[in-house]
């Protein structure tokens, strides 16, 4: 019997995901917290063969943030992040972190046991990327900084105060974003990334 520990702080979805994973005979849930700040003690104290954390929980705390963390100390601890929002830096971040899948809560019940199993099992899993243009450019992390900023609504001024570069850098690599994806101007590209959900502005979205 798989013990999964669930990090979700919407109640329904909580709720919903230990039935899910309860119903199954081959798994059942140990502990739910909806702060993502519990989770590593959690696996100190529960021991879970696998976590299924979400990206923001309560407090705007950092479910990857969190990842990182039990992957660092407690590595035989299988990850699978989740999120709402398909935003393109999620999935990378969440590899960073050292998560083994990822998943959209959007999914049904049946794909997420899926991720679960292949997950415990030794196989990671993630979304594939569409034939979008976001998806298949390939963003450096100066670049991501911009976009995020432009996204802001941020002058060139500003984004070369917050990122202590010069404007001529910044120039640069707002050119080297609009060559990756074929916009003839960043605002319409900023447009564009936060209208498809590739970029949330607020990081305290879900």
């Amino acid at each position: 019997m798989k013990k999964i520990l669930i990090v979700e702080d919407m109640t329904l979805l909580r709720d919903t995901l230990t039935n899910t994973v309860n119903g199954q005979e081959d798994m059942r849930v140990i502990g739910v917290t909806s702060d993502a700040a519990e989770a590593l003690d959690l696996c100190r104290k529960l021991e879970p063969d696998l976590a299924l954390i979400d990206v923001v929980t309560e407090g705007k705390c950092s479910g990857i943030a969190a990842a990182s963390e039990i992957r660092r100390e407690l590595p035989d601890v299988k990850i699978v992040i989740m999120t709402a929002m398909p935003e393109i830096t999620f999935i990378d971040a969440a590899r960073k972190a050292g998560a083994h899948s990822f998943v959209y809560k959007n999914s049904d019940s049946r794909h997420l046991l899926h991720v679960i199993r292949s997950t415990l099992s030794g196989n990671g899993i993630f979304p594939c990327a569409g034939d979008d243009i976001l998806s298949k450019a390939r963003f450096s992390d100066a670049e991501m900084a911009i976009i995020r900023l432009v996204c802001q609504g941020k002058s060139r001024s500003e984004m070369a105060a917050a990122l202590s570069l010069s404007e001529s850098r910044i120039k640069q690599l707002v050119t080297g974003i609009l060559n990756k994806t074929g916009f003839e101007n960043i605002l319409k590209f900023s447009v564009y990334a936060v209208a498809h959900g590739f970029i949330v502005p607020d990081d305290s979205k879900h």
